[in-house]
C-alpha cells in the first residue's frame, strides 16, 4: 500500500496460455490439491489413531505430511483463482506474505528433517538412552522450535523487502518466492546478506547435519550386526529420499532467480510446478510404501473398504 492508501498489485507473468486451457487447468490443479490433503491426511490418522504409530519417528512424520499440506495450501487457493482469473494480479504484501510462508515453512522442513536424522541417530546408535533422550518433552519442543525459528529469520527479511520502495509491477512466476527482490527501485546488498544467512541458517547447517548423523549412522550399523544394518536401511532410507527430493527443488528454487531470463516460460512453469506438485505427493507416497508399519496400516485399511 503506498502513501495514499492504495493497493499496490503485482502482474504474475509466469502463466501460459491460461486463457485457451482456464478451466482445464482449474480442474487438474484442483484434483491434485483434493490428492495432496488426502494423502497426507490418511497417514497423519493412521498415526493419530494407532497407538504403535505414537513413536517420535511417526510422530516427527505426521508434523512434515502436516508441513507439506500447510506449504500446498500457502500456494493453490491463489493458483485456482488465478486460473479462472482474466488476469493474473496479487496485492504486494499478500505476495510478501506468500513469500513469507514459503521459505518458512521450507526451512521448517528441513529442521523437521534434521530431528527425524538425530531420532534415528539415538534409535539406532544409543538404544539403552532412547527413552531418556526422545521423551513428549523433547519431541514437543522440537517440533515448536522447527516451526518458530524458520518464521522468526524469514519475518525479518519479509518486513524488510515488503517496505522497500517498488519500482516493477510483474514477476515472471505463478507465485512469489526469492523473485519479489526484483520489484525493488534499488537492489539492497543488506537485504542479499540477510537472505544468504538465514539461507545457512534454515537449510545448509541442517542438510549438512543429516548428512553427517546419516553417515555415522551408517558407519556404526556397518560394525554390528545383519539386524542393525537392515533397520538403519529400512528406516533411514525414506528420510534421505525425501531429503534429496526437496534439497534438489531447493536448489532450483535458489538458481532461478539468476537464469530466469534464459529459460523459456513454458519450462519455467513445468519446473515451478514441480516444486508445488511433486513434493508434497512425493512424502506421503514414501512414507506410506517405504515405513513397514504405516504400509501395514494403510494395507489394512485398503481391505477393510
Amino acid at each position: 500500500m503506498d502513501s495514499d492508501g492504495n493497493v499496490t498489485y503485482i502482474t504474475l507473468n509466469g502463466y501460459v496460455e491460461v486463457e485457451k486451457y482456464r478451466y482445464l487447468y482449474f480442474l487438474i490443479v484442483f484434483f491434485i490439491y483434493i490428492l495432496i490433503i488426502f494423502c497426507n491426511s490418511i497417514i497423519v490418522c493412521l498415526i493419530v489413531i494407532h497407538h504403535n504409530l505414537h513413536e517420535p519417528m511417526y510422530v516427527f512424520i505426521a508434523a512434515l505430511l502436516i508441513n507439506s499440506v500447510l506449504f500446498s495450501s500457502n500456494i493453490y487457493p491463489k493458483l485456482l483463482i488465478d486460473f479462472l482469473s482474466e488476469k493474473q494480479v496479487i496485492s504486494y504484501s499478500v505476495c510478501h506474505f506468500q513469500y513469507f510462508m514459503f521459505y518458512s515453512l521450507g526451512g521448517s522442513e528441513f529442521l523437521l528433517l534434521s530431528a527425524m536424522a538425530y531420532d534415528r541417530y539415538v534409535c539406532i546408535c544409543k538404544p539403552l538412552q532412547y527413552p531418556t533422550i526422545m521423551t513428549k518433552t523433547t519431541i514437543s519442543v522440537v517440533l515448536v522450535l522447527a516451526w518458530i525459528v524458520p518464521a522468526c529469520q524469514v519475518a525479518g527479511s519479509a518486513v524488510w523487502s515488503a517496505n522497500r520502495e517498488v519500482c516493477h509491477f510483474s514477476l515472471e512466476g505463478i507465485f512469489c518466492n526469492n523473485s519479489v527482490q526484483k520489484l525493488h527501485c534499488v537492489s539492497s546488498r543488506g537485504l542479499s546478506v540477510l537472505g544468504v544467512i538465514i539461507l545457512l541458517n534454515i537449510l545448509f547447517l541442517p542438510m549438512f547435519y543429516i548428512v553427517f548423523t546419516y553417515i555415522k549412522i551408517l558407519m556404526i550399523s556397518y560394525r554390528r550386526s545383519r539386524e542393525v544394518r537392515t533397520k538403519a536401511a529400512q528406516t533411514c532410507l525414506p528420510h534421505l529420499l525425501v531429503l534429496i527430493n526437496f534439497s534438489l527443488l531447493c536448489t532450483y528454487d535458489i538458481i532461478i532467480l539468476r537464469l530466469e531470463s534464459d529459460i523459456p516460460k513454458p519450462a519455467r512453469l513445468i519446473m515451478t510446478l514441480q516444486v508445488v506438485l511433486y513434493h508434497p505427493l512425493f512424502n506421503p507416497i514414501v512414507y506410506g510404501l517405504k515405513m513397514k508399519e504405516i504400509s501395514k496400516h494403510l494395507k489394512k485399511l485398503c481391505y477393510r473398504s
